[in-house]
């Protein structure tokens, strides 16, 4: 294996990590409405448990609320329930057209748990990044053994992925950062 698919494979899989992680914030409740919040409400229609945003559009025409309009409305009360299964704290309204969910404003205490949650995610994207350093090294640490690449080589390309952990690492940080700034500001 040559440096530059080392060193592209790394970068590949700390993006991937990162990606989990943005994912994961986008989940994360501050006290405005966002189409994020109900991304892992999974609805039986026609019979297979399908994601939300496959049978209906979600949108958010006001700070505090959720509107989920479906493509069928023979699907509404399917959406109903799996808004209500997947225990996302919501009252859903079903007004025989359209869904509403109104997002409460978070007491002091909720906020206080929901930059804890991000801090959480945040670390397990910089493990999941440490081991994708990890596994980097053993690749380039292996080329040499091979004979593939030369020790010089191997040395600088432990360094570039040095680089890209560090990188990837503050992003990660000033990712979650961002969010628990939005979570404590509202």
């Amino acid at each position: 294996m040559s440096t530059e698919e080392i060193l592209l494979d790394v970068e590949d899989r700390m993006e991937k990590s990162v990606a989990r992680l943005r994912k994961g914030l986008a989940g994360v409740r501050t006290g405005r409405a966002n189409p994020g919040l109900v991304d892992s409400v999974q609805v039986m229609a026609y019979g297979v448990p399908t994601p939300l945003k496959q049978v209906a559009t979600v949108a958010c025409p006001e700070a505090q609320q959720i509107l989920i309009r479906p493509f069928d409305v023979g699907t509404l009360k399917e959406i109903e329930k799996g808004i209500v299964n997947a225990d996302l704290g919501y009252a859903p309204n079903n007004d025989g057209k359209v869904i509403r969910l109104n997002i409460p404003p978070l007491s002091t205490e909720v906020r206080r748990k929901m930059v804890k949650t991000i801090s959480d995610l945040c670390e397990e994207c910089k493990i999941a990044i440490r081991n994708v350093r990890r596994d980097g090294n053993k690749q380039a640490d292996a080329a040499e053994k091979a004979k593939e690449i030369s020790e010089d080589e191997r040395d600088s390309t432990k360094e570039q992925i040095q680089e890209l952990t560090k990188k990837y690492e503050d992003l990660a940080s000033e990712l979650a950062k961002n969010r628990e700034k939005d979570v404590m500001d509202e």
